[in-house]
């Protein structure tokens, strides 16, 4: 399934990396890093990587500010303890912990949870935006740098 994503380059990275951020379980880091074994370049990939990136976590967070989570536990399967215990433990920890919405598995659920709580939109989707760039650059020059070798 993975290789379909790189049959279509940049576009096939954007939608990966889109869907890998909304709660499904899938790896945009296997279309990211194949595509920079191919050649294609680094930059380019961190950027198409990123913004499909922030827009599925821009996703989740919208979900959130739904404020349903009868939809989020039927639909996308989020136990609503998941959801009680994160909202907990970002009180009073503001906005800028969506920062940590690449982090695998609990960062979609961070994401829910920031938009359930209403927290600041702009500071959420900034540090969000950060944090999923700065993940790709890591992992992209890293791997640039293992080619290399």
């Amino acid at each position: 399934m993975l290789e379909g994503f790189t049959e279509y380059g940049y576009w096939g990275l954007l939608f990966a990396s889109f869907l890998a951020a909304t709660i499904l379980p899938f790896s945009s880091e296997v279309v990211f890093m194949a595509l920079i074994a191919l050649g294609m370049d680094v930059w380019s990939c961190i950027a198409y990587a990123t913004v499909g990136n922030a827009a599925g976590g821009a996703t989740c967070y919208y979900l959130g500010r739904l404020g349903k989570i009868e939809w989020l536990e039927k639909w996308f399967k989020i136990k609503r303890e998941s959801i009680d215990r994160t909202i907990q433990q970002l009180q009073g920890r503001g906005a800028v912990m969506g920062f940590f919405g690449f982090l695998p598995a609990v960062g979609d659920i961070m994401l829910v949870a920031l938009g359930f709580m209403r927290a600041n939109t702009t500071v959420v989707m900034v540090s969000m935006s950060i944090g999923k760039f700065v993940r790709y650059v890591v992992i992209g020059f890293g791997l640039d740098q293992l080619i290399s070798l």
